[in-house]
């Protein structure tokens, strides 16, 4: 990693992680008091730069949340008049306008190609059935799903691996401060929606609700900056937004976007961006964000009344429609908040123990995936086949039941969509499984939420359907295709909410369709942990108020037992890829430990003279993959004082804005301080902006190795410091919720001989896997911890 505090160590594979971590954890130090300075170690602290971004191995870097004052920001931030600051807020609101806007065209593209594709294959099947051609209408489905999932497999292996997968770990990673190369660009967004078309409208296990958050973001980020990297817009009004801290906000506000797309939940997809994704939150962005799903909503309306008129072929009601149990008369008793406790804690059991087993089937998906893309290949097409067989063979185990005239809907019915799918049962039956699994995942949910229908479906077919979809929700996720969580886990919710309702029988008031859907609220709060915006989305989607006070109930209860067990399926994810995420909540332990003993740990920080060598600068960058060095010069009149000699830290440098000032050659030939006009005519906030130069990219000759450069104009003089004292707890929260990149460490004491920094803190040194494996005997100290 560009912060690396020990650039010569050897990069760690995820493997090799594991297993230094557990060999570490049986050190026979890791008896020492805590006590006790922690100043004996094993090694130096060092870090891991790769992660896995998407389905590719990635060299991961920091972002520059921090707002950089050196003298050009602060020309810049004086010069600017009232009309440019409205312009740029104009900007920002604009920016939120467009990124709304085309997140719900293109989400409703989506939805359209899934419901038509998914449509007449299914129209095609039930013509295979009528005619008694069953094995015809086997290959022909378990066909077409297999070209739909090459396709998709295809794209994300040969074009975009980004593109596989949901996307939310890694815009999660960003937001929390950590670059994922190739996350956001053009040809991802590009595989994201084509892809997403193909796995879904393929049947498999997997929702559109993911991909739907990364495509919010990636829309976000190209308009962001103008465009994809080869083609971007130099217009002045966008290089306003050409730093992280905007495109951080824009991000944001793409990602709930892709929320209310998904779900039509303006307030769920807020809450969404707020609970789960976004590090960083303010009341600006809360209101920018809440505009940019209220364009959504517009648009996703507008698409519904065009399509309830007939003119979107086969889209019918499906796709954009919330599950609407509305109709439902929710009226319970104090003896139904038992059924409704069991719910939550059989969510929390549930949730925690797909998040364990799920973790196991991706590491040996990892293994697989490592062995080329051959072997990515194979390993879709084959969840594809085995998820087709099983869709179109089970049905056929299930006993036909006859239609009972009080039944809302027509029945049967072998339309593409419908609760009563005939299928292969006679006239006047229905085929109660193939209601659930020959149809797209949207209306699989519709159909199992259905209210006032409590003879629908036999307790046989919702156990194969429960037992059918944790299966598949086990197994298809992980594969080399665009695949969100959401859906499955609903499915697998609602499954044993409605089976749980069908075996309490007359115990229970409550509608067996409010059992499914208390069921997969409490499923995706034992998996994702989340509870605000769960219970936000499940109100918006069921249209339906009563049902607040037992959601509330089953989501505390299910995350409760989930936190229990093991971390979030998100967390699990983060970590698997090792993406350097920094957690809200830091360890107990690191109260015991001081940023002074990390310092110790690491090698010497690489100070400046703010007046330096061009040679010493140069070599310095080709030296080492820091990314930020110290200014400290020497023999320093205090101000107001007539005390000379002193040393002052003056800020702190960025390796881009070094990079960028070779290439200006901002070159001095005698050694002195600049004046402000000199650097104004040089350089200007827009250049230093930029961060794709490389030191390799410059050339300097042999004369101007011997000049000088002056690095105060170009240097923050306000960086965040702490002082050596501070508990590695304290550094680590103020780190997270400033968004910083770099930590200056100052020493407590100060004299003659004590050096003005003690050293950086990165991102990396604050993570809790990294100080254990300096400081083994923690390990011991954090497991004590857990046991009492």
């Amino acid at each position: 990693m560009e912060d690396d505090s020990n650039h010569f160590s050897k990069p760690e594979t995820p493997n090799t992680m594991k297993a230094e971590a557990e060999a570490e954890e049986r050190d026979p130090e890791s008896n020492s008091s805590l006590s006790e300075p922690l100043l004996k170690r094993n090694r130096t602290l060092s870090s891991n730069p790769l992660a896995l971004v998407g389905a590719t191995v990635s060299h991961i870097e920091s972002l520059d949340y921090e707002i950089n004052e050196n003298d050009l920001f602060k020309h810049d931030w004086r010069s600017r008049s009232k009309v440019q600051v409205l312009q740029y807020i104009f900007l920002k609101w604009t920016l939120a306008f467009l990124v709304g806007l085309l997140t719900g065209l293109i989400a409703t593209l989506i939805n359209l190609a899934i419901e038509n594709i998914a449509g007449y294959k299914f129209l095609a099947i039930v013509g295979f059935i009528k005619e008694e051609r069953y094995l015809s209408g086997l290959v022909f489905f378990t066909g077409v799903n297999f070209v739909l999932t090459l396709v998709a497999a295809v794209l994300c292996v040969c074009f975009a691996p980004t593109a596989a997968g949901p996307g939310i770990p890694e815009i999660k990673a960003y937001l929390n401060g950590v670059d994922t190369p190739d996350m956001f660009g053009a040809t991802t967004l590009l595989v994201k929606i084509v892809g997403s078309i193909g796995a879904v409208s393929a049947g498999l296990d997997l929702g559109k609700e993911g991909p739907l958050v990364h495509i919010g973001s990636c829309i976000a980020s190209l308009l962001g900056q103008g465009g994809p990297d080869n083609y971007r817009l130099k217009w002045r009004w966008l290089r306003y937004f050409n730093n992280d801290r905007d495109r951080r906000d824009i991000i944001t506000a793409g990602c709930s976007s892709g929320v209310c797309a998904a779900f039509r939940s303006p307030v769920g997809g807020v809450l969404f961006a707020l609970e789960e994704v976004a590090t960083w939150w303010r009341s600006a962005l809360l209101w920018r964000t809440f505009f940019s799903t209220a364009v959504v909503v517009v648009v996703l309306r507008a698409f519904i009344q065009i399509c309830n008129s007939g003119n979107c072929g086969l889209f019918g009601t499906g796709g954009l429609i919330i599950f609407d149990v509305s109709d439902v008369k929710v009226s319970y008793q104090a003896m139904d908040i038992i059924p409704v406790i069991i719910i939550g804690i059989i969510g929390g059991l549930l949730g925690s123990l797909y998040n364990h087993l799920l973790h196991k089937i991706l590491r040996l998906y990892n293994l697989i995936n490592q062995k080329g893309k051959l072997h990515k290949l194979l390993l879709a097409l084959s969840v594809s086949l085995f998820t087709s067989v099983c869709q179109y063979c089970l049905p056929f185990l299930a006993q036909c039941k006859a239609c009972d005239p009080s039944f809302p809907e027509v029945c049967p019915t072998n339309d593409r969509s419908g609760n009563f799918k005939q299928f292969n049962c006679p006239d006047g039956y229905y085929n109660d499984l193939a209601t659930l699994l020959l149809t797209t995942n949207d209306d699989a949910v519709r159909n199992i939420f259905s209210s006032n229908t409590p003879s629908e479906f036999q307790y046989t077919s919702i156990l194969i359907f429960f037992t059918l979809y944790c299966i598949l929700g086990l197994f298809t996720f992980g594969i080399a295709v665009p695949s969100g969580l959401f859906l499955p886990i609903i499915l697998m919710g609602s499954g044993y909410g409605r089976l749980l309702s069908m075996l309490l029988g007359s115990y229970t008031n409550l509608d067996q369709g409010l059992y499914a859907v208390l069921g997969a609220a409490s499923l995706m709060a034992g998996s994702m942990r989340m509870t605000v915006s769960v219970c936000v989305i499940f109100l918006e989607l069921t249209n339906n108020l009563l049902l607040l006070p037992m959601t509330m109930i089953v989501l505390l209860i299910a995350k409760t037992v989930g936190d229990s067990f093991n971390p979030s399926i998100y967390e699990i994810i983060l970590e698997l890829k090792g993406l350097p995420f920094l957690d809200a909540n830091p360890e107990p332990w690191m109260r015991n430990l001081t940023v002074g003993e990390l310092a110790n740990a690491k090698s010497p920080a690489v100070t400046l003279s703010g007046v330096e060598k061009v040679s010493r600068i140069v070599d310095v960058l080709k030296n080492t993959t820091h990314n930020a060095f110290p200014i400290v010069d020497q023999d320093v009149l205090v101000p107001g004082t007539v005390v000379t000699g002193a040393t002052e830290l003056h800020g702190l440098i960025l390796r881009a804005h070094l990079v960028q000032a070779l290439k200006k050659k901002w070159f001095l030939a005698e050694k002195r301080r600049t004046e402000d006009w000199e650097v104004q005519e040089k350089f200007n906030w827009v250049e230093l902006s930029e961060r794709e130069l490389k030191i390799e990219q410059v050339a300097v000759t042999h004369d101007e190795m011997e000049m000088d450069m002056d690095l105060h104009p170009l240097t923050n003089t306000t960086p965040y410091t702490v002082v050596e004292s501070m508990s590695v707890a304290k550094a680590m929260v103020l780190f997270r919720q400033v968004g910083l990149r770099h930590m200056l460490i100052v020493p407590k004491y100060q004299g003659a001989g004590v050096p003005a920094v003690v050293g950086i803190l990165t991102r990396q040194d604050l993570r809790a896997y990294n100080i254990l494996t300096v400081f083994p005997h923690l390990a011991t100290h954090k497991e004590q911890q857990k046991h009492k």
